[in-house]
């Protein structure tokens, strides 16, 4: 049997991230590195799914955490696994806070958890990638909709478009009372959209700093609204019943969460996918057997100076030199 290649997924103990393991596992070519908080939770759900134990592996990871990410990076390299895709696909999304919280290194949760944890990791696994003997290894970063005003979804300003203005609150140090990256008041939902705003900037400037050196894929996606899926666990109850309704009946933007780790699986392993610097999507009306294409994103997830000095802001906070 040809050696398996080996994928991590952050977040993979639930919803997309779970969907694209499955996905990947079931080709028989994948075995799945799932990096996750809580291990029995994630075994429980692979499991239920019927994945196949040889397939996969469980590690921990909280990414809200450096030094969990930096424990994480040591522990993969001791299985003695080689790299050949790592997904960035978990994400904190807390749209009820009126105050912050704050993650063990002091900084705002959702902007730890979603930004500076997987850009700690993308920068520490780079090394990993470059070493697997793949020809083209890949490295995704899941975007979102809301976080892209070129798009539909994008345009509902609520409760403010992401804006990372002039990154007052990275240059101050990011520790309390600052609580958003552009330094001014707190707003949760715009915290999270702000995250994923620097998930593709992020991209881009991997793309941009390693693509030709190193022949690694850099990508992102939106892989459709996937409505159920615990990301909204911290949302109001309605919202958690009525939402998935709208998005089926209303908009005809309901993804399944199958559908959107079958589309994840498919940017990671299919030849197609293999432009980098790419962020791909299905659109706003969401159809089986669609096509994805190339995305254009926002202004600001362009604006290659700040994506620069987003990489010096941060690689500062999470202690790279």
């Amino acid at each position: 049997m040809a050696q398996q290649s080996t994928v991590v997924i952050t977040g993979a103990s639930s919803g997309v991230g779970l969907q694209a393991a499955r996905s990947l596992a079931q080709t028989g070519q994948w075995h799945v590195v799932m990096a996750c908080r809580d291990i029995p939770k994630t075994e429980k759900a692979a499991q239920a799914l019927g994945m196949s134990p040889d397939r996969y592996t469980i590690m921990h990871l909280d990414l809200a955490s450096l030094n969990s990410v930096r424990e994480f990076v040591q522990a993969f390299r001791a299985s003695g696994k080689s790299l050949d895709a790592l997904v960035c696909n978990a994400a904190v999304y807390l749209p009820l806070l009126k105050e912050p919280m704050y993650s063990p290194d002091g900084y705002e949760l959702s902007v730890a958890t979603n930004h500076l944890g997987h850009f700690l990791l993308c920068n520490l696994m780079l090394e990993d990638l470059k070493n697997s003997g793949n020809p083209e290894p890949r490295l995704i970063i899941l975007g979102t909709v809301t976080a892209n005003p070129k798009e539909l979804g994008g345009k509902i300003p609520i409760p403010a478009p992401p804006d990372l203005g002039e990154l007052k609150g990275f240059e101050a140090g990011f520790k309390a009372p600052i609580a958003m990256i552009d330094g001014k008041k707190f707003k949760s939902g715009k915290a999270y959209k702000d995250s994923k705003l620097c998930n593709v900037l992020t991209m881009k400037e991997l793309h941009r700093r390693y693509h030709d050196s190193t022949n690694i894929t850099f990508s992102s996606l939106y892989p459709g609204c996937v409505a159920t899926t615990a990301l909204f666990r911290n949302s109001y109850p309605l919202f958690q019943k009525i939402f998935p309704w709208f998005q089926k009946n209303i908009t005809g933007g309901y993804v399944s969460e199958e559908l959107s780790g079958d589309r994840v699986a498919d940017v990671v392993s299919k030849p197609e996918y293999n432009q980098s610097g790419m962020y791909w999507s299905w659109g706003n009306r969401q159809k089986e057997g669609r096509q994805a294409f190339v995305q254009e994103v926002s202004n600001e997830a362009s604006d290659v100076k700040k994506a620069k000095r987003l990489w010096d802001l941060s690689a500062k906070l999470v202690g790279l030199s």
